[in-house]
């Protein structure tokens, strides 16, 4: 974190210092148009890649959206009753602008659009154990106790917090009200009717029990999943209707017109963000509220996902 701020401070302060001084002191008129012209376009694309350069590494990352999807699904059985479900994933907590006041603002905001279930798609924690700008599990999970649903609070795992302590993290989520649902389903009563909540293992260090976990699950309710890496989603059983799904981040950077340039999905941006249908299932990807690796957001700001399921 410390070094992506210094590199981008640096950056900045040395174009706006080059900018003051070609301004104060221009070079010496040769006589001919083209130098005054070539060093406006020149001071122009500095100036450009200074601004750009501070709202990817100090402005997008610190902002958060909510995001507000309806997801027509013809295997939801209960016509007259929708189901909204607020998703977020990849807090990790520690890392750069997620402190302990943003998580706090994370959990205010979600619970004023009035979710029926609040899930969380995992990577809690950021990096592995030897991270120094962590978050210890004993502190955010006080933080996220005050998340309210009628139907719940549950969670899965992310690949960073196995990387860290996967049954640390569990234990201090459950501890605070957050049931983590690992290779485990669980029957809630909705607004319209019954219908399972079964949580999957993440993909990368999870232990993958997709097919024997949804075998368990008694016929008759509609199946919703939640897991960490969305890119299980070709191997989803028929019974699974909806998979939501978080780990991609959206890439964190996205340019007009080239797209992402970093992929952590082995579909590339197949399963990148957002609402996907194939063979018959649906796949909903948030692109996640933290940052992973460096901290930076462009095109994809964090965001707070409300999604309501109908018929």
């Amino acid at each position: 974190m410390a070094i992506g701020f210094v590199v981008t401070v640096a950056v900045f302060l040395g174009l706006l210092f080059f900018l003051i001084s070609e301004i104060r002191h221009p070079a010496r008129d040769s006589g001919s148009p083209w130098p005054k012209r070539f060093r406006g376009a020149r001071l122009v694309i500095l100036v450009i890649a200074g601004s750009l350069a501070v709202w990817a590494f100090f402005i997008e990352p610190n902002r958060l959206v909510t995001r507000y999807e309806t997801l027509q699904i013809d295997q939801w059985p209960y016509k007259s009753s929708a189901l909204k479900i607020a998703l977020l994933s990849d807090l990790h907590a520690g890392s750069a602008f997620i402190n302990e006041a943003k998580l706090r603002t994370v959990v205010e905001r979600t619970n004023q659009v009035n979710p029926d279930l609040i899930l969380m798609a995992g990577d809690f924690v950021a990096g592995g154990r030897d991270n120094g700008d962590r978050m210890e599990p004993e502190v955010f999970g006080p933080i996220l106790k005050s998340l309210h649903a009628p139907l719940g609070v549950y969670a899965v795992l992310g690949n960073h917090d196995w990387w860290y302590n996967a049954p640390k993290v569990r234990t201090a989520l459950e501890a605070n009200g957050i049931k983590v649902l690992e290779n485990e389903s669980i029957e809630i009563n909705g607004p319209g009717g019954p219908f399972v909540l079964v949580g999957l293992a993440d993909l990368w260090e999870g232990q993958q029990r997709v097919q024997e976990t949804v075998a368990k699950i008694p016929a008759g309710p509609p199946v919703i999943a939640l897991t960490h890496n969305p890119d299980i989603f070709p191997q989803l059983p028929q019974r699974v209707m909806l998979l939501l799904a978080g780990h991609t981040h959206g890439g964190q950077v996205r340019f007009p017109l080239i797209g992402t340039v970093v992929h952590s999905s082995r579909y590339g941006d197949r399963y990148l963000a957002g609402h996907v249908v194939e063979n018959g299932h649906h796949l909903f990807v948030t692109t996640g509220i933290g940052t992973s690796i460096v901290p930076v957001r462009f095109g994809v700001p964090p965001e707070i996902v409300l999604l309501t399921l109908q018929s």
